[in-house]
């Protein structure tokens, strides 16, 4: 193994050798801690898809009462879930309407979606849900 050559005193120039990369002792820690978060999530995956098909599930029926019984506008009713006591869940829900059919759509992102029709005689009725 070959030493660096020695420079004078004061010698501002770089060194011999290129300093030192990054440890990869951060690399690994960084990849061991992606890979626990990746383990936490697949661990839970069914109760959070299970929660969301819930909050959907009542975000829909909320909504479509909400929008076609009491006749306010769709940005009222997604107000409403934020405060239905849906916790952190009810700030994720996201509704949206066809006003030809008369059914709301519920939705949280990439996890469920559910919608409920009105009908005048039934009142607001949600879909089968899909398993």
């Amino acid at each position: 193994m070959a030493t660096p050559r020695k420079r004078p005193a004061g010698d501002k120039r770089a060194p011999a050798y290129p300093s030192r990369q990054p440890s990869r002792w951060l690399r690994n820690l960084a990849l061991l801690a992606l890979l626990l978060a990746a383990a936490a999530l697949a661990w839970s995956w069914k109760g959070l898809s299970e929660q969301a098909l819930v909050g959907s599930a009542f975000g829909a029926r909320v909504g479509c009462e909400c929008r076609f019984i009491s006749r306010r506008p769709l940005k009222s009713c997604e107000g409403d879930l934020k405060r239905a006591g849906l916790g952190r869940l009810g700030g994720l829900v996201a509704l949206s309407e066809d006003t030809a059919t008369k059914t709301v759509k519920a939705s949280v992102p990439l996890l469920a979606r559910q919608s409920a029709s009105f009908d005048e005689q039934t009142g607001c009725r949600l879909e089968p849900w899909e398993d």
